[in-house]
């Protein structure tokens, strides 16, 4: 198993892959699950008929990922000392179509291009996953990882829950003849109890473009949908106006407000990652929750962009919570991975409100 229960987080540059091959024979049922994979704090069911599996650290923190999908649909981690002081982080909903994805939102792996020289290819809008393997450590630290492949890539996706943090990492190893660019990311949607009072804390100088999110079967709001404008709410104070698509600026404030509609993606421009040096954006920042007087850190590696957005006027369509949609990516320059070689990114969602 590709695990990093006894690491902070994977390595995440391009190494070498092995040439062992590893044979896996999918299990459909919550029974098999359990009977080869079951341990403590780590339960295989199903809901509506779809496999999913909660894992629960010994404090109570909480997710649930569905297994065909690799879609984390819940993460409720204690936060507050009191008994019942747990809190969802996660903004999912059902979906209206019919089909393998029956709930938008969460936090979903996207993948949805690939390019060799002289060709494009779109992979699937659906990539199956199964169960792989697990891990655990004194039901502290659990794990699990799913795998999926496709004519190009051999794909590892590993779900892992500690007390007050979760993680989620991708490994993606090339079996094409040629070098091989994608565009990927992991989103979340983040819930929050109400409009007003949501931002974001430590992107202050960050170069930044309008830009739409990459299609995704988990998404709330179509590309179309996130970059179209609105007007700004006439009480909002501080917040940026959202510059043409195409349009490089920078961060001015040191907290980006999201009550008001944007898209966006904080990035150097491409014309600048040609040079020796040139400044990237933090590799974490805070997201923060006024309404339930919460905070915490999105923290990515491998990706060299960070997508953020907000649904502003539009969010009343889908619930009362306001919901945020970000989370590390490589949009704007695609990711190259060479025959025989593998590429990692992973992000890790971690609070310190009980400390």
């Amino acid at each position: 198993m590709a695990s990093f229960l006894s690491l902070s987080l994977p390595k995440l540059n391009l190494i070498k892959a092995s040439s062992a091959a590893t044979t896996t024979t999918p299990l459909s049922t919550p029974e098999a699950l359990n009977e080869k994979f079951g341990r403590k704090g780590i339960k295989f069911l199903e809901n509506n008929s779809i496999p999913i599996v909660e894992l629960t650290v010994r404090n109570g923190s909480s997710l649930s990922l569905r297994l065909p999908d690799a879609h984390v649909t819940s993460y409720k981690p204690k936060v507050f000392w009191k008994d019942d002081g747990f809190e969802e982080f996660l903004y999912t909903i059902p979906a209206t179509e019919t089909g393998l994805y029956k709930a938008k939102g969460g936090i979903g792996f996207v993948l949805n291009e690939v390019l060799q020289p002289g060709a494009k290819e779109f992979l699937p809008s659906t990539l199956e996953w199964t169960v792989n393997d697990v891990d655990y450590d004194a039901i502290d630290a659990l794990q699990v990882e799913l795998i999926s492949t496709n004519r190009f890539f051999d794909l590892t996706y590993i779900v892992s829950l500690y007390p007050v943090s979760m993680a989620t990492a991708v490994i993606v190893k090339s079996k094409a003849p040629k070098p091989v660019t994608l565009t990927n990311a992991i989103l979340n949607h983040f819930r929050f109890k109400r409009r007003g009072g949501t931002a974001i804390n430590g992107l202050q100088t960050c170069s930044y473009c309008t830009h739409p999110p990459l299609a995704s079967p988990f998404q709330i709001l179509s590309p179309s949908e996130a970059i179209k404008s609105e007007p700004k709410r006439l009480v909002s104070f501080g917040a940026e106006a959202e510059v043409k698509p195409g349009t490089w600026t920078q961060q001015r404030v040191p907290v980006t407000l999201l009550e008001n509609k944007m898209s966006r993606v904080f990035a150097a421009p491409p014309e600048e990652r040609s040079k020796a040096f040139y400044n990237t954006p933090p590799s974490k920042y805070e997201m923060i929750d006024q309404g339930r007087e919460i905070f915490y850190r999105v923290i990515r590696m491998g990706f060299e962009d960070t997508y953020v957005s907000s649904p502003g006027s539009m969010s009343g369509k889908y619930g009362k919570d306001y919901f945020v949609c970000t989370g590390p990516a490589s949009m704007l320059v695609p990711v190259t991975v060479n025959p025989g070689e593998e590429w990692r990114g992973a992000q890790v969602i971690e609070h310190d409100n009980l400390s």
